[in-house]
């Protein structure tokens, strides 16, 4: 596929951006990577992750064939003896224990993959587990769960038209390091100027004066973990004064009077002290919602990673719809994704069964990351035994993680997916190489769902992979052959990806909401022909969704044409879509749904909890997941794992810039560098996620150079958001004080639980 001097087209897969890419090569070596000018979302705008391609793609601590662990030692071995030891220790398991005895732990990389998006379920499915955990129940589970109340479906989430709204108020979000999270939009720090440009105002509220609140119009420090009662107090001044447009989709929503009575209870004078901005401030802000030509409100991971992270979710939408921008240009609108439009409801997915030890019911589909553990080292019929992880760490990303690195020694048998043998594969008995980004085809089933443009790329691989290499998708359907009750034959992933394929299709044409509806799919699978794995699969989800040809020989989005169009097709701007996207049971805007109106009594009761000090995360433009920082590109410049605090703060606790600090929560203690900084509200203190490299067994060379501290073990996993059972990472009482020894100053010195 490369040969001598070649310029490929690809979308960057290490973030929600989506930023197209241009990667020059040499004989099979990646010697230049800008961003692509012709892609008409990003505009040649890149990133320094883009960058990093070269480096991940080369990196000599990259796994890159199957391995076995014997003790302490690795060895490089086949595929085929790899998957009978795979074989050998799940069904060991499985017979012995039960299906439920095997955990599955899916991390964030997998949504930036076509294979695991496509070939991930199937597995999931074969293997029958309860025990099904990700990285969504550390990040957006509560904005996802509002949106299945509220919308009928997780994906279902209202998405600022950032391109023509004229008001964008920003709660507990840093768009511009993250180029938007639930919200793909490529340059946001262009798009936002534009949007000032155009006469429009940016407002951010943050514990932390980020880079987003540097461009601010207008920034406003909050108490963390307070999000709810400045949301309430805003609703509460747009009843109050009158500022409502509530004839805007009226005959489309339900609920309306039951959240404005709820309202009354959250006045801005009584609020004000409990999250910090006065009152007069709270009123002016939801006087300009209410008075701009078109708004958006918009809160991400400071809000969601909370004890009221689905509360504040639910609010955030509320004040989008009773400001009169639910589904309008310039307000919050829904995508129409290439790859979308078949979806039929049957029920919400939440709730359907518990967790054995403590009873948390099942969100989406899987259970809160915070009760893996507990999962793992209660003993008793169901505890896991067997632990499956596909490109996640979440010995570093998830709660109280040191508990979780006790309960794994007494695993039975585990296999990882991955491509480093990092703090949480170094325990695995068997590691299954995944190929590098540029050696797979990539396609953005999430992020387009999540995009202010409706946009549709697809990325061939850039290099072939070597004789004998498994792609990521055979290696998940090798999985799901070796944990069926069945000896897997040479041709059981072939069978289960045609069995796949025609399970789509036959669901489709039974679907009235289809394109396809009531079709021969003798006829749909035929013209699929010659194609295996993602590429048919997406071909068929292409010409099946709402801009595809539907097999019918006109002209449409399809696979091929993606191919004809190396730089991506632009499909469009946003357009509004109620009641045609509603898949509630009553179609309609649910505005007041149950679970989250009983939660909002226990925000009342806890409006008066303080704490002296408290921790929130932090990321930079440089990192998004742990494994980034085995990369030189991005861990170059100063050391980024600090604690920020304020310097009123650092006099109070007699600790000076650059001088070693122990911070203990209720659950564990660390030693980190502190760094003072007027960026960060007094009383609060910050650490960036995905650190702690220092772990004996983990072969990350750069990574191990910038180890940093763990901040996950100060994280109680009994700490979280009541509904959604998302981990409390943000607003995590702590205590601070001065580390008199006079220690080094080389990151953590020590950690340990309590």
């Amino acid at each position: 596929m490369d040969s001598a001097k070649n310029v490929h087209y690809r979308t960057c897969p290490l973030c929600e951006a989506t930023c197209g890419l241009e990667i020059h090569t040499v004989n099979g070596e990646v010697t230049h990577i800008e961003g692509d000018k012709q892609d008409p979302f990003s505009k040649g705008y890149l990133c320094p992750k883009g960058f990093s391609l070269k480096e991940l793609h080369h990196d000599p601590d990259r796994i890159r064939e199957p391995m076995i662990r014997k003790g302490t030692e690795w060895f490089t071995v086949s595929y085929e003896e790899a998957f009978k030891e795979v074989r050998k220790g799940l069904r060991g398991v499985i017979e012995k224990h039960g299906r439920d005895a095997v955990g599955v732990y899916l991390g964030n990389p997998n949504v930036h993959n076509l294979s695991g998006m496509l070939y991930l379920p199937i597995f999931l499915r074969e293997l029958g587990s309860r025990n099904q955990y990700s990285a969504s129940t550390v990040d957006q589970i509560p904005k996802q769960l509002a949106a299945e109340f509220m919308y009928g479906s997780d994906f279902s989430i209202p998405i600022p038209d950032i391109d023509r709204t004229h008001y964008f108020l920003v709660i507990g979000a840093n768009p511009i390091v993250s180029n938007g999270s639930l919200m793909t939009a490529p340059n946001m720090r262009g798009r936002l100027k534009s949007l000032q440009e155009r006469g429009g105002r940016l407002v951010v509220v943050d514990p932390v004066r980020t880079a987003t609140a540097k461009l601010a119009d207008e920034h406003h420090f909050i108490k963390p973990g307070t999000d709810g009662y400045l949301l309430f107090s805003i609703l509460h001044t747009l009843f109050d004064e009158g500022l409502t447009k509530e004839s805007h989709l009226a005959d489309h929503v339900n609920g309306l009077s039951e959240v404005k009575k709820l309202a009354k209870d959250f006045p801005p004078e009584k609020m004000a002290s409990v999250c910090g901005l006065d009152s007069e401030t709270i009123r002016t802000i939801a006087r300009d919602l209410s008075s701009a030509t078109c708004a958006a409100v918009y809160g991400r991971m400071g809000t969601c990673t909370q004890a009221f992270g689905t509360v504040n979710s639910w609010l955030i939408d509320v004040i989008n719809y009773v400001t009169g921008n639910l589904d309008r240009e310039g307000g919050v609108m829904f995508t129409t994704p290439a790859t979308g439009g078949r979806t039929s409801k049957k029920g919400y997915r939440f709730n359907r069964f518990r967790s054995r030890v403590s009873g948390m019911p099942e969100v989406l589909g899987e259970l809160p990351v915070s009760c893996l553990s507990e999962e793992m080292d209660t003993p008793g019929e169901g505890q896991i035994k067997a632990f499956v992880t596909v490109a996640g760490n979440p010995v570093l990303s998830t709660p109280n993680s040191k508990r979780l690195q006790n309960a794994m020694e007494n695993l039975e048998f585990m296999v990882s997916v991955d491509c480093y043998l990092n703090e949480t594969t170094r325990k695995a008995n068997v590691i299954l190489p995944a190929p590098t980004p540029l050696e797979r085809s990539h396609y953005d089933l999430s992020f387009y769902q999540l995009s202010v443009r409706n946009i549709s790329h697809y990325s061939p691989p850039v290099f072939d992979k070597k004789e004998g290499q498994l792609d990521e998708w055979e290696i998940l359907l090798n999985l799901t052959a070796l944990v069926g009750e069945e000896e897997p034959d040479q041709d059981a992933v072939t069978k289960i990806d045609d069995a796949t394929i025609e399970y789509l299709i036959k669901k489709d044409i039974n679907n009235d909401r289809s394109p396809i509806y009531d079709r021969d799919p003798k006829d749909i699978f035929e013209a699929l022909e010659g194609q295996t794995g993602p590429e048919r699969m997406l071909d068929y989800m292409l010409r099946s969704g709402p801009y595809g040809d539907h097999f019918k020989q006109q002209d449409g989005l399809s696979l091929k044409k993606l191919e004809e169009n190396s730089h991506g097709i632009d499909l469009g701007a946003l357009k509004p879509r109620i009641p045609e996207v509603l898949l509630t049971h009553t179609g309609k805007v649910e505005l007041a749904p149950e679970l989250i109106i009983k939660d909002v009594t226990r925000l009342k009761k806890e409006a008066s909890s303080q704490s002296d000090m408290l921790l929130i995360g932090r990321r930079n433009l440089r990192s998004n997941n742990s494994w980034m920082h085995n990369l030189p590109v991005l861990m170059k410049g100063k050391d980024r794992c600090t604690l920020w605090l304020h310097p009123t703060d650092g006099e109070k606790l007699e600790i000076q810039d650059g001088e070693l600090a122990e911070v203990q929560s209720e659950v564990g203690l660390l030693e980190v560098i502190v760094e003072l900084t007027n960026d960060i509200m007094p009383g609060v203190g910050s650490i960036p996620h995905g650190y702690g490299h220092g772990l004996s067994g983990v072969k990350m060379t750069v990574a191990k150079e910038n180890k940093g501290v763990n901040t996950n073990v100060l994280s109680d996993e009994k700490r979280h958001d009541a509904i959604s059972g998302t981990a409390v990472l943000n607003g995590i009482p702590i205590k601070v004080s001065k580390i008199k020894s006079g220690r080094e100053k080389h990151g953590a010195v020590r950690t340990e639980s309590i």
